[in-house]
């Protein structure tokens, strides 16, 4: 009902249950006639006595032990959302939904996502991946928080910080490769290449990389998932350029021939949120996290 107020419902159930207005007013702190004005007010708003005297007593009327146990649900509903909003006050819930790309997605987030969550019991995690451009428009448009995405990227709307540098390396199967001499654009270029797809930010830092060398690719293969790529170099299908972390687990290094680039080339991660968002706890907490990124 539009217009019902709740805290004349709660004081007209706190002069219920204390059997008199002065009682009521003392447990509410409220003067007697504050009290009073809020009873008739509830009385005017339905049309119907809800207190009647008897004696010294407050009681209420049929009307009003009708209106008592909704009250009583009612308070016990703004009980329990007071007590949920103290809990995201303090950080201990929530929802904190991010968007990255598919390699960050597994080779950073989970430690920083694991030791959130053993910190934060209570908050939900939605990570979602997807290109840098389509990454930023989520966080536009308001159904991300935040992103962890390549840079660079530049949205009018969105305050975008970078956070994280990465070398990026030339990766070859094990069996045709040779470890740590560097290699050019035009050495990279010579053989099959097994690339990011067109379209998401890392291919572009990729085919600018060869651009300045005055090298053009012909990549034989173009996928979005950095694990098919290492399966498919691994098997000596061609060579790739990948983050220098996603080839330096265990066993990585008995799969691949890793070789730095020359000129070197990087990525910058970036932290992406609107301008205008005020962060919660939740968000604030996943932000301190990907700024320490190690």
């Amino acid at each position: 009902m539009r217009g019902l107020n709740l805290d004349q419902l709660l004081t007209f159930a706190t002069v219920v249950e204390h059997a008199g207005f002065t009682e009521a007013a003392a447990r509410l702190g409220l003067t007697q006639p504050a009290v009073s004005m809020q009873i008739r007010n509830l009385e005017k708003r339905f049309g119907v006595r809800l207190i009647e005297r008897v004696g010294k007593r407050a009681l209420p009327t049929a009307a009003g032990r009708d209106l008592l146990p909704f009250v009583r649900r009612l308070r016990d509903e703004a009980d329990a959302a007071a007590a949920r909003m103290m809990s995201h006050r303090a950080g201990a819930v929530g929802r904190v939904r991010i968007g990255t790309g598919a390699t960050a997605c597994i080779y950073r987030l989970p430690p920083l996502l694991a030791a959130l969550r053993a910190d934060h019991p209570g908050l939900e995690i939605i990570v979602v991946t997807g290109n840098t451009p389509e990454i930023l428009d989520s966080v536009e448009a308001g159904t991300l928080d935040l992103a962890l995405v390549t840079l660079p990227a530049v949205r009018p709307g969105l305050s975008i910080e970078p956070v994280r540098v990465e070398e990026m390396v030339a990766v070859d199967a094990r069996a045709g490769g040779s470890d740590g001499v560097a290699i050019s654009p035009a050495e990279v270029a010579a053989g099959p290449l097994i690339l990011y797809e067109r379209g998401g930010t890392m291919r572009a830092v990729i085919d600018a990389w060869f651009v300045a060398g005055g090298a053009r690719p012909r990549p034989a293969m173009e996928l979005g998932n950095v694990e098919a790529t290492k399966h498919l170099v691994a098997a000596g299908l061609g060579r790739s350029i990948l983050p220098a972390v996603t080839v330096a687990g265990e066993g990585d290094r008995e799969r691949f021939a890793v070789r730095p680039l020359s000129p070197p080339l990087t990525r910058t991660l970036g932290l992406a949120l609107r301008r205008d968002k005020v962060p919660d706890p939740g968000v604030r907490a996943l932000m301190k996290a990907i700024a320490s990124m190690a």
